[in-house]
């Protein structure tokens, strides 16, 4: 089965469940072969398989996106067996609840290392060959915090206020390079994640990852630097 991203190479952290494994299944789906990240081994077995039964070639990964060992023996692996990669889906994320005054530094560092700088770490590790080829995608799943306070999150949110100014300026830098990068910003969502937070869940995974389909598939290049809010 073909689609619109034939050819093309998917790489989606944090794809073991939830929104990864969503966007793994609606990537698959558009026709890419894709590079799973977990932080457990066997972790992404499930979302493999489902792109696996369309045809679809899959590496599998474990390790954490805050590790640079880990994202350099990752970016040597995907270079051995597919060459490349086209599709950059910065989606592994964490959460720490805890008021400020009971949250350690350790606890701090640790949200800002997964949610932004695993981010950037694959980002310039990656986006060079995106440039040379003179086409890429590059989506960072955000969130409705990045424009907001809420209490007993503070890392979170500054995570991505942070990862939404990255997304930014990126975009401005990458213009006319044929490399696009958007992120989206959800609220809500109905997954493990959401729990203990004291919300009830306004989507789905499956709604973001059309979402991010979309911004891989059908966006124009002008929607470059687009932060694209579900919060409605």
């Amino acid at each position: 089965m073909s689609g619109p991203l034939q050819g093309r190479v998917a790489l989606v952290t944090g794809a073991s469940r939830g929104v990864g494994a969503a966007i793994a299944r609606s990537l698959a789906e558009a026709g890419a072969d894709l590079v799973l990240t977990s932080t457990q081994q066997g972790g992404v077995r499930e979302a493999a398989e489902a792109a696996e039964r369309l045809g679809r070639r899959v590496l599998r990964l474990h390790g954490d996106v805050s590790r640079r060992e880990d994202v350099d023996a990752w970016t040597a692996e995907v270079k051995s067996v597919f060459g490349r990669v086209d599709v950059l889906i910065n989606n592994a994320g964490i959460v720490v609840r805890r008021p400020v005054a009971e949250m350690s530094d350790d606890d701090f560092d640790r949200v800002l290392a997964v949610n932004l700088s695993g981010p950037f770490y694959l980002v310039r590790r990656l986006l060079p060959g995106m440039v040379e080829r003179g086409w890429g995608r590059i989506v960072n799943v955000s969130s409705i915090s990045g424009t907001l306070g809420s209490p007993r999150t503070c890392g979170y949110n500054a995570s991505k206020w942070g990862l939404n100014g990255l997304t930014k300026s990126l975009a401005e830098e990458l213009k006319g390079t044929g490399v696009t990068v958007t992120a989206v910003l959800p609220g809500s969502i109905d997954t493990d994640m959401l729990k203990g937070s004291g919300f009830d869940p306004a989507m789905t995974a499956d709604e973001v990852a059309r979402l991010v389909r979309f911004l891989c598939v059908e966006a124009p290049p002008a929607m470059t630097g687009s932060l694209v809010e579900m919060f409605g």
